[in-house]
């Protein structure tokens, strides 16, 4: 059967691309440094970065000099990649069947999404375009639920989650468990915080991909919800942990 991209993540984020550029947070520092030193990237190295979105990592992959392919199979959310990140070399395609050659790269990314992957095939195609002992990062921020708000968030939005694919389970790391053809995965997290206006939250909220497919009145419906939980605040400030997992192609 041929690769495509989940049903859900093809709606919600062709509907929410806006949004998501809008509303998603950055990375902390740490773990772009973290990144960009443990794959040497600088000028002349090459980084792909798989399921790039709106470009968040795509543009900080770029700043440290490397030449940077960002894969994203969205239209809508390659269409703002382009716009926002032009050193950047979009292209439409699918980390199952990426169009690229044996060793072509020395890094490749993946933030917030590898959860997205048909696991196996997506590992096995990074494998195959990353250079020998090329590095993969998986990176994720996490919503830090001990924060009263963030819990409230959660309340909100997981009736609607369904059958949605979701990093916190971390299935993922099946696919890499006693794999040979990588090093162990090894973990660092990161503390980070995200400062929002109440238009911001109703932007993050709106850039989950099963609440962007959400009908106009849910929609609606859940936006006074969100704006409810902050009445009277000019500025809200969301706790993320950002999960970092670097392994190299052996």
């Amino acid at each position: 059967m041929s690769p495509e991209v989940h049903p859900t993540a093809s709606a919600g984020f062709q509907r929410g691309a806006e949004a998501y550029g809008r509303g998603r947070p950055d990375y902390p520092p740490e773990a772009i440094r973290a990144i960009v030193d443990g794959a040497g990237l600088a000028q002349g190295r090459r980084a792909l970065d798989l399921a790039a979105g709106t470009g968040a990592l795509s543009r900080r992959l770029v700043e440290s000099g490397a030449w940077v392919v960002a894969v994203e199979p969205v239209d809508a959310m390659r269409s703002v990649l382009a716009r926002t990140v032009p050193r950047a070399h979009p292209c439409a395609a699918l980390a199952e069947a990426l169009p690229l050659a044996d060793g072509t790269v020395d890094a490749v990314t993946v933030a917030q999404a590898f959860h997205w992957f048909d696991a196996a095939r997506a590992r096995d195609e990074i494998h195959r375009v990353l250079s020998d002992r090329g590095v993969l990062a998986l990176i994720w921020n996490v919503r830090d639920d001990r924060d009263p708000l963030q819990a409230a968030l959660t309340s909100l939005m997981e009736p609607y989650r369904s059958a949605t694919p979701g990093h916190r389970g971390e299935r993922w790391r099946l696919a890499f468990e006693a794999a040979p053809g990588f090093d162990p995965l090894e973990r660092s997290t990161f503390a980070m915080e995200q400062r929002l206006s109440v238009d911001g939250l109703v932007d993050r909220v709106s850039s989950v991909s099963f609440m962007a497919v959400l009908d106009v009145d849910e929609r609606a419906l859940v936006d006074r919800q969100v704006r409810s939980l902050v009445d009277g605040r000019d500025e809200i400030v969301l706790p993320y942990r950002t999960d970092l997992w670097l392994t190299r192609r052996r």
